[in-house]
């Protein structure tokens, strides 16, 4: 059987295109390599949290319930995503992971570790958990403390009574500077100085901010945003309870490892039990490694979300090159509607003839 669509990945951005894949009465499956409903947001920490209300979070035509706190908490997120993919009976299939994709006479291949799937279309929503990025440090090699990612961090017991290096500016990095700071001695490295948003400025802001600052571009319009970079920390409610413990500051960075810690940029050497790398990630691609070209990050030439390399790919979720806000839940939706809407295109021209 050939599909209309096969959908890579269930999470927020897959679930997204299947709510529009329903809507236009396409024949489609939801291939998920997890054992349950959720994406990236099953590996995430237990305290994470979203960093925009509940009204402001939610996936296309179904409101996330409200949270009894400011931002929704990991947990919630979970359960609205299960109940989201059983509201709109999304055929969602867990469980299955994808090896390989090809493309054959026109049809796509798609190989996975239970069986193999035929599709006209192929949409990967496969987003960036699976690709963890650590920076090539000089003399990682050499560090026998222990190393971990983000990714894979749950919670800050293991690391009590421990000395903790957080490396990474970002929102990771202070969340769980944060978090460790309050069990055990941690220090910050980044290297460029932590920039933080103001007290009062959430992620729903930053996309009303970043929708203007995008529609402007679009119509050749002067946009000027810059006192609120995108890039900088949100002060949710773990970390000004860091600043306000005075922990909330960057010891700068380090050139290298050695065997038991870091080399600070001044050459001094200083011992860490354990570093955790909150360096960000790449796109998690790897499955289309045959069919199209990537950079190192798991890169490929798109226009918005539509593949620049093979007919009939689209990529949904990955940021900014696949469609504005689309890693987000509230901007989602409207890269999957648009990719559904070419999907739709594309059948009539090249199937439905």
């Amino acid at each position: 059987m050939v599909l209309d669509v096969i959908v890579i990945g269930g999470g927020q951005s897959g679930l997204a295109c299947g709510y529009f894949l329903k809507r236009a009465g396409l024949n489609f499956v939801i291939l998920d390599d997890q054992i349950a409903s959720g994406g990236a947001w099953l590996h995430g920490w237990d305290s994470l949290t979203l960093f925009s209300p509940a009204q402001h979070s939610s996936l296309p035509g179904w409101m996330m319930p409200k949270s009894e706190n400011t931002f929704p908490s990991r947990k919630e997120v979970l359960s609205y995503l299960e109940a989201y993919e059983k509201h709109y009976q999304l055929t969602v299939t867990h469980s299955v992971k994808v090896n390989n994709v090809l493309k054959e006479e026109k049809i796509f291949k798609v190989e996975t570790d239970k069986e193999t799937y035929y599709a006209h279309t192929v949409i990967s929503s496969t987003g960036t958990w699976n690709n963890p990025f650590v920076p090539k440090v000089k003399g990682i090699e050499l560090y026998q403390g222990n190393q971990s990612h983000s990714s894979t961090y749950k919670n800050a017991k293991p690391f009590i009574g421990s000395k903790v290096l957080i490396v990474g500016e970002g929102n990771s990095g202070a969340q769980l500077l944060a978090e460790v700071s309050k069990v055990t001695t941690a220090k910050w490295s980044t290297k460029k100085s932590p920039e933080f948003l103001p007290d009062d400025v959430d992620g729903y802001v930053l996309f009303n901010m970043a929708s203007a600052k995008y529609h402007a571009e679009k119509e050749g319009k002067p946009y000027d945003a810059a006192q609120y970079n995108l890039g900088n920390v949100v002060m949710v409610p773990s970390v000004k309870e860091a600043r306000e413990r005075g922990v909330l500051y960057s010891s700068g960075s380090f050139n290298e490892l050695y065997e038991h810690g870091v080399i600070w940029a001044d050459g001094t050497k200083e011992a860490f039990d354990a570093i955790i790398w909150c360096t960000g990630f790449g796109y998690a691609t790897q499955h289309l490694a045959t069919i199209i070209n990537r950079d190192e990050r798991g890169k490929t030439e798109t226009l918005e979300s539509k593949s620049l390399q093979i007919d009939g790919l689209w990529l949904v979720g990955y940021g900014g090159w696949t469609g504005f806000a689309s890693s987000t839940l509230i901007g989602v939706g409207r890269t999957a509607k648009e990719t559904v809407k070419q999907i739709e295109e594309y059948l009539k021209i090249n199937v439905r003839k």
